[in-house]
């Protein structure tokens, strides 16, 4: 009798299959989400901690964050496949298959949303289940292909969480943590554009109707300071109303100060490296301005208390 040779399929090691499916929850863009959900679960009793909400509703909001980022990996497959930043990302590469993608994302928000239904608040749930379908359905499979204000309209849904963690805490929507998610909805465009400029060539391969790939480079700069001229206006409007203390403001002024010169600076100069030390400036801009504004509000609870 003759014996064939035992020849196994190569398998992917289970450490690189873990990497690859936290690759698929965009784990980096997650951290951002779960730091604006956790100023507002801050924010919403600046004199406790809420320890219930901090863990189980971040937990929770994470959750279905990533099965939104692995559900926009799974319909940008094709796209992702002809640019440059991401045809290495885990589906165009075959390390996860669609049907294990989408088996993948359906569980972890199915489970993301009954944690936060059962041992949050049904309000919570509903708004995180809402911004998962803007970002995912919405934004990705409508918007991103069909027009050029895709940022802006599809990044209300990326805004929610600062409401998600008040609601975490208070069961309830109020004043501040709306004005929270305004200040990041007019935020997303001066954020995101710059990156879209560096990226042009990627966009315009892959035919994604970004606005600098549509209406040009020199447009898409004046609609980054256009923004961001109404996002300094609209982060002043929680300490007009009475919302915050002295820091918040002076922060806000002095940071929408820093952001106006990226912006002006992108506009008039030529040097090519303006557009990412904006969109690198974006991210610190974010993080300094939400930290001072609980920064104030532990302070006005204290001197108040």
């Amino acid at each position: 009798m003759i014996r064939l040779p035992h020849i196994e399929a190569p398998r992917t090691p289970v450490s690189e299959l873990a990497r690859a499916y936290l690759e698929l929850c965009k784990p980096k863009v997650v951290m951002v989400m779960i730091f604006t959900a956790l100023v507002g679960e801050l924010l919403a009793d600046p004199l406790a901690l809420p320890i219930r909400a901090l863990v189980l509703g971040n937990l929770g909001i994470a959750m279905a964050a990533g099965s939104a980022a692995a559900i926009n990996h799974l319909i940008d497959q094709r796209l992702d496949a002809r640019m440059a930043r991401t045809r290495r990302r885990p589906i165009p590469t075959g390390l996860i298959s669609p049907g294990h993608a989408l088996v993948f994302a359906l569980a972890l928000g199915t489970a993301g949303l009954i944690l936060l239904y059962t041992l949050i608040n049904p309000l919570t749930a509903g708004l995180t289940f809402a911004s998962l379908i803007g970002y995912a359905v919405i934004y990705t499979g409508f918007l991103k292909r069909a027009t050029s204000q895709n940022i802006v309209i599809g990044g209300l849904a990326g805004a929610a969480p600062p409401l998600l963690g008040w609601t975490a805490v208070t069961g309830r929507i109020e004043a501040l943590p709306v004005l929270l998610v305004m200040i990041i909805f007019v935020w997303t465009p001066p954020h995101f554009w710059p990156l879209a400029i560096h990226r042009i060539e990627d966009y315009r391969r892959a035919e994604v109707p970004m606005l600098p790939v549509t209406h040009g480079e020199v447009h898409t700069r004046w609609q980054v300071l256009f923004y961001t001229t109404l996002m300094v206006a609209v982060t002043l409007v929680p300490a007009l109303i009475g919302l915050t203390g002295f820091i918040y403001p002076a922060a806000a002024l002095t940071l929408g100060g820093m952001f106006l010169f990226y912006s002006i600076a992108m506009l008039v100069s030529p040097d090519p490296s303006w557009p990412m030390r904006t969109f690198r400036f974006s991210i610190t801009y974010i993080l300094l301005l939400f930290g001072a504004l609980v920064i104030d509000s532990y302070l006005m609870a204290a001197l108040l208390s």
